[in-house]
């Protein structure tokens, strides 16, 4: 089984938890391991390279674009990644590469939310990973529980259909997206989180506010009527609420004749937006039937 599977590894200063992770894999049997590294200003590439891991420095910066990167490089059946920090036991790895070994799935996520350690998500984190989850799951109509998780297994036929574009820690909303868009089989496992060590790259507001809106521009070719429904309704609220404000006005007396105007588009804007979402719907409804009529 080791042969199928590819280990990868991004990574930015974790020469803390590289060399452990690698030499856990390769007690484990996996040999195929594909650091890439963001241009590490510590000893991480030399650990990497010692415990007998393949050492790539990516092109330009941020986890999206090291991810795309190896994609384009590795050749393996199943794809096992796999963040650098500790936080993932090397050990569960067959949770994750069971399912597509076995034909079940096509991509795998590592349900961190299942059994994280005392102090692995700080407070923050927490309220802002279920959050961001709550709002992929009221966005795309799945029951998948953590989006950003960073330990995942993919199927050789997933990566080469997949087509990525975010370049920053909004990659792991986009990998499974791009797999519900595409209509491949995705399943979540339950795994352990440990507390990272050394110091999060993350910042949680600037790079959670980042995946949120990435999140909502991802949904537009998933769920359109979500989508422009969400903008729709915004400017429909908003011109009821200046509606309702220019009748009891007018029957004070006082004509408000360009806000009623406003009002007006307003209103008229919100309708179409909620068309655009209708005709987008059916658009992709078409799209997935002609996706499973091919497979």
């Amino acid at each position: 089984m080791s042969e199928t599977i590819c280990v990868l590894v991004p990574t930015l200063n974790e020469e803390e938890s590289i060399g452990d992770v690698v030499e856990r894999f390769r007690n484990l049997g996996l040999s195929n391991i594909l650091v890439i590294d963001g241009h590490s200003t510590d000893r991480t590439r030399e650990i990497a390279e010692k415990k007998g891991a393949r050492v790539v420095v990516q092109k330009g910066k941020g986890k999206g674009n090291a991810i795309k990167q190896a994609f384009e490089m590795i050749d393996a059946d199943v794809i096992l990644m796999i963040d650098g920090d500790g936080t993932y036991l090397p050990e569960e790895y067959e949770k994750l590469v069971r399912p597509i070994l076995d034909d079940e799935a096509d991509h795998v996520i590592g349900n961190r939310f299942a059994s994280p350690d005392k102090g692995a998500f700080s407070h923050l984190n927490l309220i802002g990973n279920r959050l961001l989850n709550f709002g992929f799951r009221l966005a795309f109509g799945e029951k998948i529980m953590d989006v950003l998780s960073g330990y995942r297994a993919f199927s050789k036929e997933l990566i080469k259909e997949m087509e990525l574009h975010r370049t920053g820690f909004e990659i792991e909303a986009e990998l499974t997206a791009e797999t519900l868009r595409r209509g491949f089989r995705i399943k979540e496992v339950p795994i352990t989180y440990q507390a990272r060590k050394g110091e999060t790259k993350l910042r949680p507001l600037r790079d959670g506010m980042k995946i949120g809106l990435a999140m909502y521009d991802l949904v537009k070719m998933h769920n359109p009527m979500f989508y422009f429904g969400v903008m729709g309704l915004f400017l429909l609220l908003i011109g009821i609420i200046s509606g309702v404000y220019v009748v009891i006005e007018w029957f004070k007396g006082i004509s408000h004749f360009l806000l009623a105007i406003l009002t007006a588009l307003l209103i008229i804007s919100g309708f179409q937006l909620l068309m655009f979402g209708v005709i987008g719907d059916l658009i992709v409804s078409i799209h997935r039937d002609l996706i499973r009529r091919r497979k």
